[in-house]
């Protein structure tokens, strides 16, 4: 049975007028302010947080990923000698980076121009992005800038910030999910990790200094890239992944500037990495 209000009652007292649309909009603004600053210092803790993790987590993670990519793998005499070339690259790491570490390149065989690194100390060249490097120089330097992304802990920073962000969301909004549900979708998400601008251009910054080690000089540093800004078309994966290409080249022209690196002869592709 439906209770009837006295005469003259409202929903709202005159004590309690109901809140107004500027009351609404305040609050709205600093419900929004409070995600904002929760995202804020999710990224921060993520990266003050990311040099205390052991390596061996990050590899752990890579045993539920590495297999997938193995599978598509080519074992043959293409990733030999690219694994060859990482080898001689991995030798100017500081040892620090190198301890427990297994660092090896899978061939991928399809034609979709991208490398990437993985959780579990995997690089992935696709045939596509062989198909597109001249020399051996430029070539080393994408496989640089790869380590680049182990030496900066990008990949466990990105899992840090999911994991983190969820988390704090689902205690400002309500539950997203149960823990083992954001585990598994953030874990999945390392396989197409976009890192920040910042974050590529450091990798680039090591891959310079590794590549100026190696030969002691920067020659190629920028053709890949370079080469990359005039080619735009569908299957060039690595540009939906990483920063403008001829911003790259702007940043990296600069460095070697800075850094004073010289600029020699370009060494050929070895034979087995020519299309």
């Amino acid at each position: 049975m439906p209770i009837e209000l006295p005469p003259g009652t409202a929903a709202y007292s005159e004590n309690t007028p109901p809140p107004s649309n500027r009351q609404l909009l305040t609050l709205l603004a600093l419900f929004v302010m409070g995600i904002g600053i929760a995202i804020a210092l999710t990224f921060w803790l993520a990266g003050a947080l990311v040099w205390f993790i052991p390596t061996s987590v990050e590899q752990q993670l890579g045993r539920a990923m590495v297999p997938i990519y193995e599978a598509q793998a080519q074992p043959s005499a293409t990733q030999n000698t690219l694994n060859q070339l990482l080898d001689r690259l991995e030798a100017h790491l500081p040892t620090e980076q190198r301890t427990g570490r297994d660092y090896q390149v899978l061939y991928v065989p399809d034609a979709t121009v991208n490398a990437l690194a993985i959780p579990g100390d995997r690089i992935i060249i696709h045939q596509g992005l062989l198909a597109e490097v001249v020399s051996e120089n430029e070539l080393m330097m994408v496989l640089g800038h790869e380590l680049g992304h182990f030496a900066n802990r990008d990949h466990l920073r990105a899992l840090s910030r999911q994991v983190l962000l969820q988390l704090s969301l689902s205690g400002i909004v309500g539950d997203f999910g149960s823990i083992g549900a954001i585990a598994t979708t953030s874990i999945s998400a390392l396989a197409n990790a976009q890192f920040s601008q910042q974050q590529e251009q450091q990798a680039d910054r090591i891959g310079l200094t590794l590549l100026n080690q190696t030969y002691g000089h920067a020659a190629g540093a920028t053709d890949f890239f370079d080469r990359l800004s005039q080619e735009e078309r569908p299957g060039l994966a690595i540009l939906a992944t990483h920063p403008p290409s001829q911003k790259r080249v702007r940043n990296l022209e600069r460095l070697i500037k800075q850094q004073g690196y010289q600029v020699g002869e370009k060494t050929h592709l070895p034979p087995s990495l020519m299309p």
